[in-house]
């Protein structure tokens, strides 16, 4: 289908820029310390792109998704471009606002999808990233060993994802707009979109720490080998699939259930990571978190779509949600110079609670 195509070739890149980051940094020549200042760079071009996208795409779904994956397309390429830090910085600048619009623009495309098909979708379509993500990684290591330079590899994604594009023109979604909600409904919708949101992003912070510093604390604080301990992304990746996969499977399964399994295994699952004393034990924190988090936040999305036909509620959980991915660094570091990495993390924890509140309090 082609809106899984699209948000696996998202993965593609996202997967490819993991592994190429090593070959980034020694082709500049640049620290550890610039290469982190560059990459704060597409947060920030995201944030703002979400929030006009979010204006221009409802109603025009489908070409709005062809655009932004084709606009995506050029600014990968336009990566391989840069020979200074500053130039980096300004092209992963321009990433992150054709990614932000992107994100945007396929929950948007997904939700209407849903409704007029009828069928369940987001839970497949955003099961297609993490499964892009772990092929892509270990594929980009190997274009490295054969000495493919990085701006090779961007090229090759960057086309990879303009084929990908075309496949969106056998996708049949209506147009225009439905009938508007009064001024007061709008001033509910956001109301909601603030509460699912703020939900949503406690999953993504969780989720971006075990991306980022999973490695980490395998290899420094458990003496994992670099082997072992790079596998760890991949095993929370392949639990996060898994998870979203079964709930596909069992439609049965309510928005209420899924706050508490999330809650307390995804919660659980972090602490066990963190404080587990093994490599172990802490994979299998990694796989439980990855599992119990996974099909929150497709069905808060496809729930958000099936509320609110104008497409204002998915728009707004989305852009509310990556600010999980905004600030989960920067609690996470902090946390760690105070507690040390083990104990940030397994802090982490905490944010199980408002979905664990969140099943108390909503109904059946």
């Amino acid at each position: 289908m082609p809106l899984i195509a699209v948000c696996a070739v998202w993965g593609v890149f996202w997967g490819s820029w993991s592994a190429l980051l090593p070959a980034i940094k020694q082709d500049l020549g640049i620290s550890a310390g610039d290469l982190g200042l560059a990459l704060s760079a597409v947060p920030l071009g995201a944030v703002p792109a979400m929030a006009l996208a979010g204006r221009l795409v409802r109603g025009k779904e489908r070409t709005a998704l062809m655009a932004t994956t084709v606009l995506f397309a050029l600014s990968v390429t336009g990566i391989g471009l840069a020979g200074t830090l500053w130039q980096l910085a300004l092209a992963l600048l321009v990433v992150g606002a054709a990614s932000g619009a992107l994100d945007i623009a396929l929950n948007l495309a997904t939700g209407r999808a849903e409704r007029e098909t009828g069928r369940r979708l987001f839970q497949p379509v955003h099961a297609a990233f993490p499964v892009a993500v772990i092929v892509a990684a270990p594929a980009t290591g190997l274009a490295r060993s054969l000495d493919l330079d990085v701006a090779t590899v961007l090229v090759a994604i960057g086309l990879l994802v303009i084929a990908t594009s075309l496949s969106l023109l056998t996708l049949t979604l209506g147009r225009g707009l439905p009938e508007t909600s009064a001024e007061t409904d709008k001033r509910a919708l956001w109301g909601s979109a603030i509460v699912i949101g703020t939900l949503a992003a406690c999953v993504l912070v969780i989720e971006n720490s075990v991306e980022q510093w999973s490695v980490l604390l395998l290899e420094e604080h458990r003496g994992a080998t670099p082997l072992v301990s790079s596998a760890a992304p991949s095993v929370y990746m392949a639990a996060l699939t898994v998870g979203r996969l079964i709930v596909q499977a069992l439609p049965q399964v309510s928005l209420r259930v899924l706050y508490l399994v999330a809650g307390l295994g995804g919660g659980g699952g972090i602490v066990l990571a963190g404080l587990g004393g093994s490599v172990p034990i802490s994979m299998i924190g990694f796989g439980l978190t990855g599992l119990a988090l996974g099909p929150l936040v497709p069905a808060l999305l496809s729930r958000a779509a099936a509320d609110d036909s104008s497409g204002t509620l998915v728009w707004g959980v989305s852009t509310i949600s990556y600010t999980g991915f905004v600030v989960s660094p920067l609690l996470v570091a902090g946390l760690s110079g105070w507690l040390g990495l083990p104990a940030a993390l397994a802090a982490l924890g905490l944010l199980g609670l408002p979905l664990l509140g969140r099943f108390a309090v909503q109904r059946q």
